[in-house]
């Protein structure tokens, strides 16, 4: 113990254990918003009028997804009648979200120019996109419906 107090020692670790929690989600915030995640979003769905509403719907879902982790509140009994529901809008929403990251990712490193001149192609390069997104949703859905973890 650093200090002999108990409560010193506690709020000593809460304050130290809040501050570098506030760092990593600013970096991993920050990372986001230079590889173009939110702003291309926001673009796409022609809101920027509601940037205000967007900043809040973000932080507030950081905030209240680390206290669900920290937590683990019991929502599947609070919401077992429609947990399935509820499981269905989450994966699709993290789905995308993983979705928009990964090409976002890949536009900024220019992947996708490279690779098309790579294997000459000249045109169709959306269907490559989507074949690629495809072979993933296929290959998510046998892991997770069959089991199959190798």
């Amino acid at each position: 113990m650093i200090f002999n107090n108990p409560l010193l020692h506690t709020l000593l670790l809460s304050l130290i254990g809040l501050s570098a929690g506030s760092i990593i989600a600013g970096g991993v915030f920050a990372f986001l918003a230079i590889i173009g995640v939110f702003p291309r979003l926001i673009g796409k769905t022609k809101t920027r009028s509601h940037i205000m509403l967007y900043e809040t719907v973000i932080v507030s879902g950081g905030i209240f997804g680390n206290l669900w982790d920290l937590y683990e509140f019991p929502l599947t009994s609070i919401f077992a009648p429609i947990a399935p529901l509820l499981l269905a809008i989450f994966g699709a929403s993290v789905g995308i979200f993983v979705g928009c990251l990964a090409m976002s990712l890949a536009e900024t490193l220019k992947t996708l120019p490279v690779i098309s001149r790579r294997i000459r192609l000249s045109v169709g390069l959306q269907y490559l996109i989507l074949s690629i997104a495809l072979g993933k949703l296929t290959g998510s859905l046998l892991y997770f419906f069959y089991g199959m973890d190798g």
